[in-house]
C-alpha cells in the first residue's frame, strides 16, 4: 500500500466522534482520549453538560473546549461540539426520550463530513432498541448504525466490514470479517441473500479494498451459508443456486480473486485466511463471533460505500460498566487510528 506520511500533512484533519447511547460507555470512553497524542483533531459530538458530570463521575479532571473550525483548540483539551440532551441521564439507565439526542449527534456529523468540515466520522455505540423504542418518524425500524447512515447519505447499499490485528489474521496481519447481511433474525439471512444482493455486496467491498486499504486485486474468502458449505446441497441449495453462480461471474471479470464457498467452521483458521485480504460472511454471527474472539478490544467497525469514512468500536454500549472508570476504551482508539489511516490512503489515491 502507498500511504502517505502524515507527518508532513500540515493541520491534523478534524474528526467527527460522536459519543453515542449518554447513558452507556460512549461518554467514558470519548472521555479517556483528554490528552493523548493523536494524529488527528477529534471533535466530541455530545452534551457538554453529559460529559462534564460524567468526568466529575469517574473521577477525570478533563479540559473540555468549544468547538471552533477557525481556531486551534488549547492544548491537552478536548472540543465538544454541544448539542442538548433531551432528558437527564443517569450512568447505566436507558431513556428512550433521548433517542432523538443520540440520532441529532448523527445527522450533524454526517452533514459536517458532507461538508468537507470533517475528514472521517468515529462512532461510540448507541443502543439500538432505546431508540427503536423511541418510534422516530425518521427512523422507522431502526436497526442499527450502519443501516441509519446508509438512509442518511442516500446509499442504496453498504456493507459492514469489521477488522482487527491478529497473528492469526490474513497475510498482512488484519483479519476483515465482512458482512452479506446484517442485523437480521437467523431465520431471514437466506431469503436476504440474494443473487443481486451478493454481487452488489462483493462489488462494494472488493472497490472499498481497493480505494481505502490499496488492494489492486483483492482476495475475498466467501463462506458458505450452511454446514459444510451445503455439502453439495444435502445440507441447503443457497452455495448451488446463489453464493457459486455469483462467484463465477464475478470470476470471469478478471479484476479479482473469489475463493469459495468455503466452510465456514474451517475458513477461520490461519493457513486458509492466509490465502484472502478479507473475509465474506453470510451472516452476522457467522463472521463476527470468531472476529470477536480474536479481536475483542482492539477491533473496529468499517461501513464501506458511504461517500465518506466511518469508524466505529467494535462493542456495545456495556450500560453496566457506565460511570464506573472500567471501561476499556482500546477500540475507540483503534476506530480513530484506522479512520486515519484510511484518510491517509484515500488523499494519496485522489492525487
Amino acid at each position: 500500500m502507498n500511504r502517505r506520511d502524515s507527518s508532513s500533512s500540515g493541520a491534523l484533519p478534524r474528526v467527527a466522534l460522536t459519543t453515542g447511547e449518554p447513558a452507556g460507555i460512549g461518554p467514558d470512553i470519548c472521555l479517556a482520549l483528554a490528552g493523548v497524542p493523536l494524529n488527528c483533531r477529534p471533535v466530541l459530538l455530545a452534551d457538554r453538560d453529559l460529559l462534564e458530570r460524567r468526568a466529575r463521575q469517574l473521577g477525570k479532571a478533563v479540559a473540555l473546549t468549544e468547538y471552533d473550525p477557525g481556531r486551534t483548540p488549547p492544548k491537552g483539551a478536548l472540543e465538544v461540539l454541544s448539542l442538548p440532551l433531551n432528558a437527564p441521564v443517569t450512568a447505566g439507565r436507558l431513556d428512550p426520550d433521548n433517542g432523538d439526542y443520540v440520532l441529532a449527534l448523527l445527522d450533524r456529523a454526517v452533514s459536517g463530513c458532507l461538508a468537507g468540515e470533517f475528514s472521517a466520522l468515529v462512532t461510540a455505540p448507541l443502543h439500538k432498541g432505546v431508540i427503536a423504542r423511541a418510534a422516530l418518524p425518521r427512523a422507522p425500524g431502526f436497526s442499527g448504525h450502519t443501516e441509519y447512515l446508509a438512509q442518511q447519505t442516500r446509499t442504496r447499499r453498504v456493507v459492514m466490514m469489521l477488522a482487527g490485528d491478529t497473528e492469526r489474521g490474513h497475510a498482512d496481519g488484519t483479519l476483515r470479517v465482512a458482512l452479506a447481511s446484517t442485523h437480521l433474525p437467523l431465520k431471514d439471512v437466506a431469503a436476504a441473500v440474494t443473487r443481486e444482493s451478493l454481487t452488489e455486496t462483493l462489488e462494494i467491498l472488493c472497490r472499498e479494498l481497493r480505494a481505502k486499504y490499496g488492494f489492486s486485486s483483492p482476495r475475498i474468502l466467501v463462506a458458505g451459508m450452511n454446514p459444510h458449505a451445503g455439502e453439495e446441497g444435502h445440507m441447503g441449495r443457497e452455495e448451488l443456486e446463489v453464493i457459486s453462480p455469483v462467484l463465477e461471474t464475478l470470476r470471469q471479470r478478471g479484476d479479482m480473486t473469489l475463493i469459495g464457498p468455503l466452510p465456514a467452521d474451517t475458513l477461520f483458521t490461519p493457513p486458509i485466511l492466509a490465502q484472502g485480504d478479507a473475509v465474506l460472511a453470510m451472516y452476522h454471527d457467522q463472521g463476527l463471533a470468531p472476529l470477536k474472539y480474536a479481536t475483542f478490544g482492539r477491533g473496529v467497525n468499517v461501513t464501506l460505500g458511504l461517500p465518506l469514512i466511518r469508524t466505529s468500536v467494535d462493542h456495545g454500549t456495556a450500560l453496566p460498566l457506565a460511570g464506573s472508570g472500567k471501561a476499556n476504551a482500546g477500540s475507540l482508539f483503534a476506530a480513530i487510528a484506522e479512520a486515519r489511516r484510511m484518510m491517509d490512503f484515500v488523499s494519496v489515491s485522489a492525487r
